[in-house]
């Protein structure tokens, strides 16, 4: 999976789809792909697109540059017509939301919303030279209901704490054992690593893989829809891929699932 260098000019996300695995990359490298309004409406098609698609089961977030993402484009507040940064939180939710697994490509500096877009995504795996800081009280800024919650959830209150409060800047180790990292690999073998983990993930039974990922997200938020479980179960232990699954485990080869 190649990445070329852009212009300079500001460009939208963009949305690529193979097979099983669909990838969406930040484009606006020389703005630490920060994401305006415009870009964030870009986003939310995209992910229309992908929920959409029931052949994929994986989503990748790449970026282009240096950068992963610096989160809103603040200055757009500035104008009068712009939404409130809750939009921005608005569409991370959607990716949080999002049907298939996501997968976040670290590949360096991660700053602001960038860094809740992160964790939004089930995976995230960064670089040893990856770097985050959360600037919104040195802004004056008061972070969206979404983001707090991600926060608390993936990373536990006293590191939300510490990174909101004193918005200090953290390197990759302390990243990965504050959970925002779920692994750290070389640079060159970043994407290879991003790719080989959405094939391993992509070869997962379909039912049990989104619903599992759907119902884990819930239950961090205190969402517990135990019936809706129980009747995910049901479907499962009826599927032909459950009797798929088991043939194959029994012959010692990879099972070929359907989602049915």
């Amino acid at each position: 999976m190649a990445v070329t260098t852009p212009s300079t000019e500001p460009t939208p996300p963009a949305l690529s789809i193979n097979g099983r695995s669909a990838t969406i990359r930040l484009r606006n490298p020389a703005y630490a792909n920060r994401l305006s309004p415009a870009d964030l409406a870009v986003l939310k098609s995209h992910l229309d697109t992908v929920n959409a698609t029931p052949e994929v089961l994986v989503l990748k977030f790449i970026a282009d540059g240096k950068y992963f993402c610096s989160g809103y484009d603040i200055s757009s507040l500035a104008a009068d017509t712009a939404p409130s940064s809750t939009y921005f939180g608005d569409t991370i939710d959607l990716i949080e939301q999002a049907r298939p697994v996501t997968i976040a490509a670290i590949n360096g500096g991660v700053y602001g919303g960038g860094t809740d877009l992160s964790l939004a995504c089930d995976f995230r795996v960064g670089v040893a030279s990856a770097n985050m800081f959360m600037p919104a009280t040195k802004l004056g800024l008061h972070f969206y209901p979404g983001g707090m919650v991600r926060y608390v959830t993936r990373m536990g209150l006293n590191n939300a704490k510490k990174l909101f409060l004193t918005s200090d800047k953290i390197e990759a180790t302390e990243m990965l054992s504050m959970g925002f990292l779920t692994e750290i690999v070389a640079p060159e073998s970043l994407l290879a690593r991003v790719d080989a983990l959405g094939e391993q993930l992509a070869g997962m039974a379909p039912l049990a893989l989104l619903g599992i990922k759907k119902h884990l997200n819930l239950i961090a938020r205190g969402q517990l829809d135990e019936a809706e479980i129980r009747r995910a179960v049901a479907v499962s232990e009826k599927s032909n891929d459950i009797k798929e699954g088991a043939l194959a485990w029994k012959e010692k080869r990879a099972a070929k699932f359907t989602g049915q």
